[in-house]
């Protein structure tokens, strides 16, 4: 079941890239879009969990920490979908098996293995080729919405850690966590952007129910993701996530016209090489002591 539940995660996210640009393409910005799909999401997720509001009193650090990279991780992966080559955007957020050796290392006292070295030169390898221009320079994303695939990545590590390490929560805490997270941080995203009445008025019927469908499918998977990454390694859950690359790769090939050059291709094989590499990489070193 664990497994199951972090690849139907990965089948979602392949997918919903698209009718976020749909809902573009008709007048819904995209931190419109995500702001009302993660509120239903939680809005369902209120009704369906009840057990939540018993667990507000355990709400720590680390459940604040889990809101805010969680929900980071969300919000940057739609806005850099949306401007951005769909791949391209999800390979440099797929570099997340390095930042998840450091943090794992950090918070979890997962040691680095032999095979850790590995996973660094080889994610970090794909990158450089992908990325590599030789009229502009270092190597680094090309435009934001790269940037903000690669920051989403780190957001996704990060929270991909500390929900194993924050075990006084239950898996229902967790999910909701994930949708507070991003409506929270889109919201304020949302007002600098201004004229939220304005959209608001403007959203027709069928974007309306395109926006609840969405909001109830980000509901039960985010459930059945944090069900599969807690019950997981967080190294083993990064593995399983691969399969988002397979479904992005045939659907932004056949939804958007979009192809991938060789330097692409070579990166790409690369960084899934190490995200391979990464589920050899759990070393426990520590015992982590419970909650008082």
């Amino acid at each position: 079941m664990p497994v199951v539940g972090v690849l139907s995660g990965a089948l979602v996210w392949g997918l919903i890239w698209y009718p976020y640009r749909a809902l573009q393409d008709v007048g819904v910005s995209g931190a419109m879009a995500t702001f009302i799909t993660y509120l239903l999401a939680m809005l369902f997720g209120a009704f369906m969990l009840p057990r939540v509001w018993r667990e507000r009193a355990t709400f720590n650090w680390w459940a604040l920490l889990l809101i805010l990279s969680a929900g980071w991780a969300n919000l940057g992966y739609v806005l850099g979908m949306l401007g951005g080559e769909v791949m391209r955007v999800l390979l440099l957020f797929y570099l997340a098996p390095v930042w998840t050796i450091l943090f794992s290392l950090w918070i979890l006292g997962e040691r680095l293995n032999r095979y850790g070295y590995s996973v660094v030169l080889l994610s970090l390898s794909g990158a450089i080729i992908m990325l590599w221009e030789p009229a502009m320079g270092l190597p680094l994303p090309q435009n934001l919405s790269e940037w903000l695939g690669l920051s989403a990545g780190m957001g996704f590590a990060l929270s991909n850690v500390t929900s194993r390490r924050a075990t006084h929560l239950s898996v229902q805490a967790k999910s909701f966590s994930l949708w507070l997270g991003t409506a929270a941080l889109t919201l304020p995203f949302l007002l600098w952007q201004g004229g939220v009445e304005t959209q608001l008025a403007a959203i027709g019927m069928q974007s309306w129910v395109m926006l609840a469908l969405m909001g109830l499918v980000l509901c039960a998977t985010s459930f059945a993701v944090q069900y599969g990454v807690t019950h997981l390694s967080a190294n083993r859950a990064v593995v399983l996530f691969l399969f988002e690359l397979v479904v992005a790769a045939i659907t932004s090939y056949f939804l958007a016209d979009e192809a991938m050059e060789l330097r692409d291709w070579i990166g790409a094989t690369l960084i899934v090489s190490a995200s391979l590499l990464s589920g050899r990489l759990h070393t426990p070193a520590v015992k982590i002591l419970p909650e008082h």
